[in-house]
Order: C-alpha cells, then structure tokens, then sequence
C-alpha cells in the first residue's frame, strides 16, 4: 500500500460501498487505533497488536552542522505484527 488514498478505494470497492464511506471508515479506524493505544494495548487477533513505546532522552546530530542537541522523551505508538501475518510475509 502507497498512502490512505489507496487504501480507501480497496475498502470501497471490497465492501461494495463509496469511496467517501471507505474514507470515513478508514479514518474512524485510524483515530480509534491512535486515540485507545495511548491508555492500552490495542490487539488484533490476527493481524496484531498496536501498542505504546517511551523512547528515552538522547542526542542528536544535525547532519550538515554536525551541531549536537538533546532530543526529548517521547511516547510512541508501535505495531508488532502476529505470529500469522509474519508467515505471509516471511
């Protein structure tokens, strides 16, 4: 998959709907996923599992500069896919 866009026109057209229901319905999901992740993991039996990762306080290197700077604790979200979905892919 290239970007959302794409992603929205298979949605219309596997479940036979429009393709500004398969927006909605993608960004319904997305926002779920990214609103949810935050305060618990989000697992997808499957497909699997969205889930929440603190990157620790680091430096950074500005590459042209070469001018270092602290780059600050973040909360992230990550996907670990299942035991089935590495098969397909692998």
């Amino acid at each position: 998959m290239k970007n959302k866009k794409l992603i929205e026109k298979l949605i219309s057209k596997e479940l036979d709907i429009t393709i500004g229901s398969g927006k909605d319905f993608t960004n319904t999901f997305i926002s779920i996923i990214k609103e949810n992740s935050f305060s618990k993991n989000i697992k997808l039996s499957g497909f699997g599992t969205f889930y929440r990762h603190k990157t620790p306080k680091r430096i950074g290197r500005n590459p042209k500069t070469k001018e270092s700077y602290i780059i600050q604790p973040r909360i992230k979200i990550n996907f670990k896919p299942s035991k089935k979905i590495k098969e397909v892919l692998n």
